[in-house]
């Protein structure tokens, strides 16, 4: 047979349809069929793949269908020495401050939650004009909070370094009274009644939320319902996404720090981007309870903060069960200012720091790998002039394409409702890519394939673990090679940090991946290199954007 007798057809899908109960239009049809056909090549990756009898499935069935107990787990908040801080003059010169120093100032009493609610809230206003990171204020819920916070300080009760400190949510978290609409025009004016887990936990850290932030529709991208996010360093981009409002709006100064969340590089791409600190925590750290699913099986919420060790102060506020999400698990985490990362067994990925790991057909696009490759080899010669001894590493050498088959799946299962009715079609992107074609094509994955899927998943897993038997943190490129890919997969945390800008002008990111449960010892080794360097501290300059956008 040829390929083209080999090629699913429009007519198949049709046939296919009447089988399952479904009913697409024909353009719908014609849509599919790159990514049908292209599916079929991974299939044929999976059935390549050596799946023994005893390969299990990477997800666990529980028959306790009942919420879990919540378990106690230890709250610090740590902090290392800081620099003494004063209140500025212009209380807005404090916008690009980290938690460490907001923290101080709140502290000292030197300055008040309420001013920094107002000051906050009054850059957002002013620049979600450029930017369109704002999904919904939540003026009336932050004035109550930082009120409550200043009474609280002002009578001794200090809850600790986010106290008082506004912060964003990405607007996939519940909070009740309030819009969260997930980016998405079909569900533009959805309200929760419930707060999620991590809105709650900042509220009993003290942490005052000033406004949802927006997200790729559906946590794709940085294009929602209203546009795009934009780059604070260079506006005529997106910011990335899906956690877009997270990272531009940390990136301007617009609040003291955000939360993202990450299923396939949500967190790290955005981070990279907008040149701001994340974490992605080890899968199973943080309750999802009250955020929209898109796959069960990889989603994870964390911070995006303006310094490594201010990831690590919020992280301790969120991390651990709650009693309502299945998959957490109760391993504490012991954040350390004093640890010395040198102490730890410190590798990075060989092979992604080579020169060959810059090509690319597209001129422009080699360039701008080029950038991202010589800042990330500056990290290695930064991290050796500091006195670590860096192991170089292989990721596996395994076939992960179509592991892509799991987040189609679980995210198509997600969205079926809107699958089916309709609705998806009301998305803002409608391109071959994008969710609704995604979520169509996916009813025809056959069940067989992602199953295997997740016993290849459990191959990789096993695979990673004998990498991080060598090593307790390695470093890669944020972008270039399969760490981010794999370690998705797999559940590993990585922590983000700037180091330095492309031709263009815009942030460049490296990564520390740890592992499983290691956020504290890679948050170490991340600090160790941000200590050293000063990118976390440039800040962009959006004025001549925003009076560009006036005269127009």
């Amino acid at each position: 047979m040829t390929e083209s007798q080999l090629a699913v057809t429009a007519e198949q899908i049709a046939a296919a349809e009447t089988l399952l109960g479904l009913d697409f239009t024909a353009a719908q049809r014609e849509q599919m069929l790159e990514i049908v056909n292209g599916r079929r090549e991974q299939y044929e990756n999976l059935r390549a793949a050596e799946l023994d009898n005893s390969v299990p499935l990477s997800l666990n069935f529980n028959v306790n269908a009942a919420d879990p107990a919540p378990a106690a787990v230890p709250r610090a908040y740590a902090m290392s020495p800081q620099p003494q801080v004063t209140r500025p003059a212009d209380l807005e010169a404090a916008a690009f401050l980290p938690v460490t120093q907001l923290a101080e100032l709140m502290r000292s009493r030197q300055v008040t939650s309420l001013e920094l609610t107002e000051m906050y809230l009054n850059r957002l206003k002013r620049y979600d004009a450029v930017l369109e990171c704002v999904a919904a204020y939540t003026e009336e819920l932050a004035y109550e909070q930082a009120a409550r916070a200043d009474d609280e300080i002002a009578r001794g009760r200090y809850r600790g370094p986010l106290h008082g400190v506004p912060w964003g949510a990405k607007d996939l978290l519940a909070t009740r009274g309030y819009p969260t609409q997930w980016g998405a025009a079909p569900y533009v004016g959805q309200q929760l009644d419930v707060d999620a887990t991590v809105v709650e936990r900042l509220e009993e850290a003290g942490a005052v939320l000033i406004a949802k932030l927006t997200l790729g529709a559906l946590a794709n991208g940085d294009v929602w319902y209203g546009g795009t996010t934009k780059n604070p360093w260079d506006t005529s981009e997106g910011s990335s996404g899906s956690s877009a409002g997270s990272g531009a709006a940390v990136a301007a100064g617009l609040v003291g720090f955000a939360i993202g969340t990450e299923t396939m590089g949500s967190i790290v791409s955005p981070a990279t981007r907008c040149g701001v600190s994340g974490l992605r925590p080890t899968y199973g750290r943080v309750s999802r309870y009250g955020a929209m699913a898109l796959s069960w099986s990889m989603d994870k919420i964390g911070p995006m903060c303006r310094s490594v060790e201010d990831c690590a102060l919020v992280f301790s506020a969120i991390y651990g069960p709650d009693g309502r999400d299945m998959t957490i698990r109760p391993e504490p985490f012991h954040w350390d200012p004093a640890l010395d990362p040198k102490e730890l067994r410190i590798g990075f990925v060989e092979s992604a720091f080579e020169p060959e790991a810059a090509e690319a057909d597209d001129p422009e696009k080699q360039e701008l790998y080029r950038d991202h490759l010589e800042n990330s080899v500056a990290v290695l010669e930064r991290m050796r002039g500091l006195g670590f001894e860096l192991i170089p590493i292989a990721l596996p050498d395994r076939e992960v394409g179509g592991l892509w088959t799991i987040l189609a799946a679980e995210a198509a299962a997600a969205f079926d409702q809107i699958t089916r009715d309709g609705s998806v079609d009301k998305m803002k992107r409608q391109d071959d890519s994008a969710w609704p074609n995604v979520f169509r094509a996916a009813r025809f994955i056959p069940a067989v394939e992602y199953i295997n899927a997740n016993r290849l998943r459990t191959q990789l897993m096993r695979d990673m673990a004998r990498v991080m038997s060598e090593v307790d943190v390695f470093i890669s490129p944020s972008h270039g090679g399969k760490a981010m890919l794999i370690t998705n997969y797999t559940g590993h945390p990585t922590v983000v940090a700037p180091n330095g800008f492309t031709h263009k002008g815009s942030p460049t990111g490296i990564s520390f991946i740890g592992g499983l449960f290691k956020e504290a010892e890679t948050l170490a080794v991340a600090k160790a290199y941000q200590d050293g360097a000063d990118w976390h501290r440039r800040h962009p300059d959006l004025d001549a954007a925003l009076a560009q956008k006036e005269d127009v």
